[in-house]
């Protein structure tokens, strides 16, 4: 008998190429423990929104500022979670930090990808281009991205899978983001959802 599926929400801000790297694998099978169940951004018109549209995901717009600040929007996020009975959330360049009175009514089932090798260039602050500025400014040879589980510290959650990515001479910021997007971000952020999916399912039994 086939199990039920880890049903998974997908937070996004911007663009949503994470959103569909994650789509992809699900379609390819790379994900097969899990399914993509709803897409919730905190930015109104994000393209995301649009990549779920195009797939047939539930998507809604939950924005701070509509919800009456950071505790009305946890409150509305937490609510549409409850309502699609979503299991695990995956956080897919998700530019908003999420409170401990958040993340501790989901351990270990919300997970983050950050374009860098945790420890390095991690933490508050360093988020989307900053963190590959920085790299390239400290003159590391090596960067990468790394899966980890979200708490209440920014990127302080336990690693689930890390790849490198090396430096090359003449990287600017923006070509380093998409080699390490390419060959870091859009392969590891599927593996960890289907290993985090399988968990789930078999913690069901």
């Amino acid at each position: 008998m086939l199990k039920e599926k880890a049903r998974i929400a997908v937070l996004v801000s911007g663009g949503g190429t994470n959103l569909q790297a994650l789509i992809d694998a699900q379609k390819s099978g790379i994900i097969k423990s899990g399914e993509i169940c709803l897409v919730v951004s905190n930015v109104e018109g994000a393209y995301a929104l649009t990549r779920a549209e195009n797939n047939g995901i539930p998507a809604v717009t939950i924005t701070r500022k509509a919800a009456g600040g950071q505790e009305g929007f946890e409150r509305r996020l937490s609510e549409v979670l409850s309502e699609h009975n979503i299991e695990l959330i995956v956080l897919a360049g998700f530019l908003s930090i999420l409170t401990g009175n958040f993340t501790g009514k989901y351990p270990n089932r919300i997970i983050n990808v950050h374009p860098a090798l945790i420890p390095s260039f991690c933490g508050k602050g360093y988020y989307g281009l900053k963190v590959h500025e920085a790299a390239l400014a400290y003159g590391v040879k090596v960067t990468g991205a790394t899966v980890h589980f979200v708490n209440e510290v920014p990127d302080g959650g336990q690693i689930i899978l890390q790849k490198a990515v090396s430096i090359r001479k003449g990287d600017t910021p923006e070509i380093l983001q998409r080699r390490v997007m390419e060959q870091a971000e859009w392969k590891l952020l599927p593996r960890a959802a289907e290993i985090v999916s399988r968990e789930i399912v078999k913690a069901r039994n």
